[in-house]
């Protein structure tokens, strides 16, 4: 039951992967059907994050039901947001679609990592969160090629109809495997904010905003970069999208494993630490193939070797208000996308060049590592111990 239920939750994660990182495949593609350019297309981006953000605190509303009926009404706003998107005329609706696909997101990860937690036994619950992000990271390796490709031959709208699909198989999942949860014990809503006020989850979040903003500056534009600086044909994006999405899964596993083993602030800012290479490299050699291949794979690793843990902490740190405590990191994770994804188009605008949003994340990287050493240092225990 346990291992099917992370399956489950997988599943969900899945199509949330398939519905935001399909986006850096198909901008292109997209752009051009509906006659934008590429900085107009990443309002999209933006746009998803604005709903990931504001819908992230959905599940406070509903604190006292079992959480498992939560995670399947979200499943429910997975499809309805996906199937509008597909059917979007053009820019405007386009823009609301994905607005509205984006609510459940961040809502979905803070009641899921609750969950999952739960589902196994100690010493193994931050591979439980890492696994269930792991739907996402597949959802790059399997369904985000797969899309880019069905985009190319055929529409961009199958990339939304397919995220809707796997939003309704999600939802029989979660039905069937998953079992019953009730909601956290501590149900006063000043309770659910006690946590607050100490300095712990505000240093998660901001670790969360600038590292998770320092890759999006970067990744957001990733598939016009390669095609009109590294010259990768529009037919092999599919594969550079598969390797983006290894680099997810790998960095994701290994980093879930690591913080079982070590502290979760200093895996994080060891990955902090890496990404400011990366994105130096990524800028100065966007044009050579061999080395801008590559990059994408480390890069994508270091954006979800990053974030597990940090979602992992939050849980550990929010004690009696877990689903603030998801709701908090998913508004720090996608504000930070919404805010880089923004920022990186501006400086493409400026005519900086399409590589130029890379440089934009290594300030930021630098900021996250040092606010995670402080982190490591201010609390040298594991959490709860």
């Amino acid at each position: 039951m346990k291992s099917s239920g992370l399956l489950a939750l997988a599943c969900g994660t899945f199509a949330l992967g398939v519905a935001e990182f399909s986006m850096m495949g198909i901008l292109s593609p997209l752009a051009h059907d509906l006659d934008v350019t590429i900085p107009q297309a990443g309002d999209f981006i933006s746009a998803y994050a604005l709903g990931v953000s504001l819908g992230a605190p959905l599940p406070l509303f509903f604190r006292r039901h079992p959480l498992k009926h939560i995670l399947l009404g979200l499943c429910c706003l997975i499809v309805l947001g996906n199937g509008l998107a597909a059917a979007a005329p053009g820019y405007v609706s386009l823009i609301c679609a994905r607005f509205l696909a984006g609510l459940p997101h961040g809502a979905y990860f803070g009641v899921g990592a609750i969950v999952a937690v739960r589902l196994v036994p100690p010493g193994y619950k931050a591979t439980a969160v890492a696994i269930m992000v792991t739907g996402m990271t597949v959802a790059n390796v399997l369904g985000v090629p797969a899309v880019t490709w069905l985009t190319n031959a055929f529409s961009w709208r199958l990339t939304f109809l397919l995220a809707a699909l796997w939003g309704a198989i999600a939802f029989l999942g979660i039905l069937g495997c998953v079992p019953a949860a009730p909601a956290p014990k501590e149900q006063s809503f000043s309770r659910q904010v006690r946590f607050l006020k100490g300095p712990a989850p505000w240093l998660i979040f901001a670790a969360t905003f600038l590292g998770q903003g320092s890759v999006y500056c970067w990744y957001s534009y990733m598939e016009p970069i390669l095609q009109q600086i590294t010259r990768v044909p529009a037919d092999d994006m599919k594969w550079v999208m598969a390797l983006a999405g290894l680099g997810m899964f790998s960095g994701g596993l290994l980093c879930g494993r690591l913080a079982d083993r070590f502290r979760p602030a200093l895996v994080s800012a060891c990955t902090a630490m890496s990404i400011v290479p990366i994105l130096l490299a990524i800028y100065f050699f966007s044009a050579r193939a061999l080395v801008a291949v590559p990059l994408v794979f480390l890069g994508a690793a270091a954006l979800f070797g990053l974030g597990g843990p940090m979602q992992y902490l939050i849980v550990r740190y929010s004690r009696g208000g877990e689903i603030l405590g998801g709701a908090g990191i998913q508004i720090a994770f996608n504000m930070s996308n919404a805010c880089s994804a923004y920022l990186g188009g501006m400086v493409i605008r400026h005519g900086y060049g399409l590589a130029s949003p890379a440089l934009l994340g290594v300030p930021m990287a630098l900021v996250c590592a040092g606010v995670l050493i402080w982190f490591y240092r201010r609390y040298p225990g594991r959490p709860g111990e």
